[in-house]
């Protein structure tokens, strides 16, 4: 059916390895009773059979093909399309999304007939059988539920902003052209799946490494998800990217495969680099937010291909391969140390064992433990744990944190605290507030204890909690954006002190009996240590707990029993300084560059330990003997 008032209107599906989604799409373009359309389908350097797939469709002259020889971005496959579009009027059909018969016709015959509309928007169905007429809730308008005017706007490209938000890459710029009007009809679909490019984007399943191992990103980005904080690598790193900041010693020369993922803080792995160390790595798929994994925006950490690293792998011949951090990278560490079987592994374990139980991938773990040639662990507590019921093949072991910070971020400006000017006590959570219930924190503000709570990401988390605390603590509960770690000296030494994670331990000194709190050294204490702020814990005496024996072990905190208690040892000016000073005193501690050395060594020794060892006389599962 053609529409003679509207000559026609140029149809842009952006695809980026989705070959098994797009013929459906384009089946439902070519039912439309609005048959004026060309569509411009960009190929963003998929890596998948997406070229074959399309051309074995037939297409005829209303189909045009662009090809990126690498993926570019949503912003500039879209940007492509309307620079080659013929049309005024340009719809959008991502590959993986749908269009019902009438609708180019009805968002056509809306922006015909108001001259002052510039863009016009039908209803969409999503999550399976909902459906609204207007904005998904808790989203901005959908690439497939549009269609506008061509203007001189463009989309926001990568290499400016990577976010989910499309207000922000377009519609707010077509909002200064004229109005947006709706067609008050349901006509397609915004289809719901794994792969969607929001998901990707958002944490806590997606985030800023989850997409750049999706897209194969291999620059710095600025990134900002719609329910995250800005991240700006380029500005973040640029000081380690200019060049070797803390250099160890240049005799090493190992070549070390890092295999899994590196959590918080990954550019700690530079410390290695400066050691003149190669790295290269070797990653988990799927990341969640915080595991970070390559490509990295930082140091000269060469991936492999994880479709070919066996290859690869015996290709390099790595020196030491080392496996970490954390539970979501168990199942790919196990398969790669079966595979090399002949080059030592190192497993280095930070959390948890029992979501390893939870998520049935216990036997990997503990065949980690067992077949690794080297086992370093996160706190003492936690190697006697295993201990228990787990011996490795090969006895060598360390105690290593798993995630501590680079040496870059102990800024040496310390805040005046906020207690001398008010004369109230300020204390600070940096991340979850775990244990603190609202309860408790109406308890600390009446003893005049304010709290502190850094993390705008994590408030969204906790947003009952914040509206409970608020509601009974009053102005004694402060909220705050996330600070980042050049910043945490300057932000978090103007508190008198820190929270550790808030429990009450029921080991009863009997390891067995112990959970992950017990075991844990949490991640902010590095983040207090840098600030030099005493932590605080419940006093968990007579009770297995790392987090007390560290703190004990160095002076860096105080325990108490109640909070009446924490306030007498708070307000103590003079002890509380010697903590302060102890804790700043020593605070390199929890500095990845400060273990390099006894970390090279151990894979020093673990390669030779290998070397010697008889390989057929090691004990394998017998599932890959």
């Amino acid at each position: 059916m053609r529409n003679d008032s509207c000559p026609g209107i140029s149809v842009i599906m952006p695809c980026f390895n989705q070959s098994r989604f797009f013929p459906r799409a384009i089946a439902s373009l070519k039912l439309q009773q609005f048959q004026q359309w060309e569509l411009i389908f960009i190929n963003d350097g998929s890596t998948d059979d997406t070229e074959e797939v399309f051309h074995h469709l037939e297409p005829d002259s209303e189909y045009r093909y662009i090809a990126h020889s690498r993926n570019r971005g949503l912003g500039a496959a879209l940007n492509a399309g309307i620079e080659a579009s013929r049309f005024d009027l340009i719809a959008y059909l991502p590959c993986d999304d749908v269009i019902y018969g009438n609708h180019l016709q009805l968002l056509c015959d809306q922006l015909i007939r108001d001259e002052e509309a510039v863009l016009a928007y039908g209803g969409v169905r999503y999550h399976y059988n909902r459906q609204t007429n207007g904005h998904v809730p808790g989203f901005p308008l959908q690439l497939v539920q549009v269609a506008h005017r061509k203007t001189e706007a463009r989309w926001i490209e990568r290499a400016e902003l990577v976010t989910d938000d499309l207000d922000k890459m377009f519609w707010s710029k077509l909002r200064t052209a004229g109005k947006f009007i709706s067609t008050n009809a349901c006509t397609c679909e915004w289809v719901d799946h794994p792969e969607q490019r929001h998901k990707i984007i958002r944490e806590p399943e997606g985030g800023l490494n989850l997409y750049k191992q999706t897209y194969g990103v291999n620059e710095p980005l600025r990134f900002h998800s719609t329910v995250g904080n800005l991240i700006d690598e380029r500005d973040y790193y640029q000081r380690l990217r200019q060049g070797k900041t803390h250099r160890v010693s240049d005799e090493s020369h190992l070549k070390i495969l890092l295999v899994g993922e590196l959590a918080y803080n990954p550019e700690r792995m530079l410390a290695l680099e400066d050691a003149g160390c190669k790295l290269y790595g070797l990653w988990m798929s799927k990341p969640y937010w915080y595991n970070y994994t390559g490509p990295l925006s930082f140091g000269n950490i060469q991936d492999l291909d994880s479709g070919n690293w066996r290859g690869e792998i015996d290709a390099i011949k790595p020196d030491v391969i080392y496996g970490l951090l954390n539970w979501q990278a168990v199942p790919f560490a196990w398969e790669v140390m079966m595979h090399c079987l002949d080059v030592p592994f190192v497993w280095h374990f930070k959390e948890g064992p029992f979501i390893c139980l939870e998520k049935g991938t216990w036997g990997k773990l503990i065949d980690l433990y067992r077949y690794s040639d080297g086992q370093i662990y996160c706190s003492p507590e936690m190697r006697i744990w295993f201990e228990q019921f787990v011996r490795p093949e090969q006895e060598n072991a360390v105690v290593i944190d798993g995630d501590l910070p680079h040496l870059d971020w102990f800024g040496n400006k310390r805040t005046p605290r906020i207690s001398l000017r008010d004369g109230s006590l300020h204390t600070v959570v940096p991340g979850r507030p775990i244990g603190l219930h609202p309860e408790d924190v109406a308890q600390l503000a009446s003893l005049d204890i304010h709290i502190h709570f850094y993390g705008d990401f994590t408030q969204g988390q906790w947003k009952q909690w914040i509206e409970r605390s608020k509601a009974q603590a009053g102005d004694h509960l402060h909220i705050h954006p996330n600070c980042a770690q050049p910043d945490w000296t300057a932000e978090f030494s103007q508190y008198d002190a820190g929270w550790l994670h808030f429990f009450k331990s029921a080991n009863d000194g009997e390891l067995m009996r112990a959970n992950w709190d017990d075991l844990n050294y949490p991640a902010r204490i590095a983040t207090l240590a840098i600030a030099g702020l005493p932590m605080l814990q419940r006093d968990n005496t007579g009770h297995i707990v790392a987090t007390q024996s560290l703190v004990q072990k160095h002076g860096l905190g105080l325990f108490f029993s109640d909070f009446e208690d924490l306030k007498n040892q708070l307000v103590d000016e003079k002890r509380m300084n010697v903590i302060r000073e102890k804790v700043w005193s020593t605070r390199t501690l929890f500095a990845f560059h400060t273990h390099v050395p006894e970390l090279l060594n151990f894979f020093k020794r673990t390669i030779e330990q290998k070397s010697n060892a008889v390989r057929h006389h090691r004990i394998f599962p017998p599932a890959v003997a």
